[in-house]
């Protein structure tokens, strides 16, 4: 009986502190990765064609920026957010489908964000 009260106590502590664990929306950032992963793979595969090995990390280097440059140019950017874990640490998750707003209690599952319900 004292082992099933037990694992009722740690299961309701868990359950409870749910909010406190929920990481915050602290700012929002255009996210341009898209345009630079196809800038990177174009820019590699044109630059190895026409300059060999060094062509290739040039063109990529190149690709970078031009890919980047173009998604923002052509109005294609997404969105990522600015988090703020429990632990203070700030970090970038992209949400290309989903809206949150600043002060927002969100909950990361991989490298995604889902609102909490209160």
């Amino acid at each position: 009986m004292k082992h099933m009260t037990m694992g009722a106590v740690i299961l309701l502590s868990g359950l409870l502190s749910h909010g406190v664990m929920a990481d915050e929306v602290v700012a929002q950032a255009a996210d341009t990765t898209a345009g630079a992963g196809l800038g990177v793979s174009t820019g590699l595969m044109v630059g190895g064609a026409a300059g060999g090995p060094l062509g290739a990390l040039v063109g990529a280097g190149v690709g970078l920026f031009a890919g980047k440059f173009v998604q923002q140019a052509s109005g294609l950017e997404e969105r990522a957010y600015q988090v703020r874990s429990e632990e203070g640490e700030i970090s970038q998750v992209r949400s290309p489908r989903a809206e949150f707003s600043i002060g927002q209690q969100v909950e990361r599952r991989g490298n995604r964000l889902y609102a909490l319900e209160h």
